[in-house]
């Protein structure tokens, strides 16, 4: 196994310069873990929620937070320019 660059000698992790790596494809994955009674998981599923669709609000907030992740994320690349929602 080669040496992981992003770690010093006393193993911290530290920014490393790629301005001159090539440019590869990659796909990263994201997933969670939401916990609920389930009464409050029939009314989500229902679309009777008093303040409206709550799926569609976050749906559009993680939307927002993959146009939005370099900023967040140092290590995420600022010309990564596609996410997908389900």
């Amino acid at each position: 196994m080669s040496k992981l660059n992003h770690f010093d000698e006393r193993g911290q992790a530290h920014m490393v310069d790629v301005g001159e790596k090539a440019e590869s494809h990659r796909v990263a994955t994201a997933s969670g873990c939401i916990n609920m009674t389930p009464a409050t998981f029939e009314l989500i599923r229902s679309g009777g929620a008093k303040k409206g669709d709550v799926l569609g609000i976050a749906r559009v907030a993680a939307i927002q937070g993959g146009e939005t992740h370099a900023g967040h994320h140092p290590v995420v690349p600022s010309d990564c320019d596609h996410q997908s929602c389900c």
